[in-house]
């Protein structure tokens, strides 16, 4: 395997915490500690548009599919819903004054992992608050959907993990999972596994049919592992951490095959917090507190 730094996008003025597909294969948005959401282009690096000015620093994008909205979680507030195209905010909601860490749709739903410990079910037609479901006593980080069992999990800084019921988002199992707080949850492509990261640098995998059974166990990281990414074609996957290092591993046999950084690929300067891995080129994005976008050629 080869790795190929391809581009590096800068535009972000604070740290860079999450990026997401804009549903092309070539087009993504960015959002971070600077308040700002940028529209960008691989096939026009640096030409990254404003979409947005939160006001306030965003861990969480969203793109509701439905009708193309754009959903901003602005930590300490709520959710701004923005039309992309036009560039004008559609609605706003205040919701907490705690940090927004994710946003997940599913159906006419939408599922807010908050830093109080409580999961928003949001009722998307509407706009509209339909359930609180208080998960833990301290930050939830990430929520995961799995349509093949209709459940979602939930990691928490508890070092917990929640399997939810996705129809009347019932508590059906709790996995104490690490040995500090759980920052990302992520179901394979196939439903059939959940992988597991946190605080201690653990990356674990867990058996979703034999009754979240836990299947390995690695030390994958020196420190805090923020996110996980499949391949478009699922036979990777990548993990990024806050020792400023990005892996990439086998789905299938869970080893490791590539490590990129400083020193080996020009890599970033200090945490790794979001990954995304796109058809184009199959070219896998991350964005780090060093304000910067990286973008990856992977070579099989």
């Amino acid at each position: 395997m080869n790795i190929r730094k391809v581009d590096t996008f800068s535009g972000h003025r604070d740290s860079v915490y999450t990026i997401i597909s804009d549903q092309t294969s070539q087009g993504f948005y960015s959002a971070g500690g600077d308040g700002f959401v940028i529209h960008w282009d691989l096939n026009k690096p640096d030409l990254g548009k404003l979409v947005a000015r939160a006001g306030m620093s965003v861990y969480a994008l969203a793109l509701n599919e439905q009708d193309n909205s754009l959903w901003i979680g602005q930590n300490f507030e709520g959710i701004q819903v923005v039309d992309p195209i036009e560039k004008k905010v559609d609605k706003t909601i205040k919701l907490t004054t705690a940090a927004i860490f994710d946003i997940q749709f599913v159906g006419d739903k939408a599922l807010l992992a908050l830093g109080d410990g409580v999961i928003i079910v949001m009722d998307v037609p509407s706009f509209s608050i339909q359930k609180h479901i208080k998960v833990a006593s301290k930050s939830i980080r990430s929520i995961a959907i799995n349509p093949a069992t209709n459940e979602f999990a939930t990691g928490d800084s508890e070092c917990n993990v929640h399997i939810f019921d996705l129809e009347g988002f019932q508590l059906k199992k709790t996995i104490q999972s690490h040995s500090n707080s759980v920052f990302c949850v992520k179901y394979s492509p196939d439903g059939n596994y959940l992988f597991t990261t946190g605080r201690d640098a653990h990356l674990k995998i867990w058996d979703v049919n034999d009754a979240y059974g836990i299947v390995t166990d690695i030390p994958a990281h020196l420190y805090a592992i923020n996110d996980i990414q499949f391949s478009p074609d699922r036979t990777l996957f990548a993990t990024c951490s806050m020792d400023k290092s990005i892996k990439v591993w086998d789905a299938g046999s869970f080893k490791l095959k590539k490590i990129i950084d400083r020193a080996r690929h020009a890599g970033h300067g200090t945490s790794v917090n979001k990954l995304l891995w796109t058809t184009f080129e199959n070219q896998l994005i991350s964005c780090s507190d060093d304000r910067m976008i990286s973008v990856w050629e992977v070579l099989k």
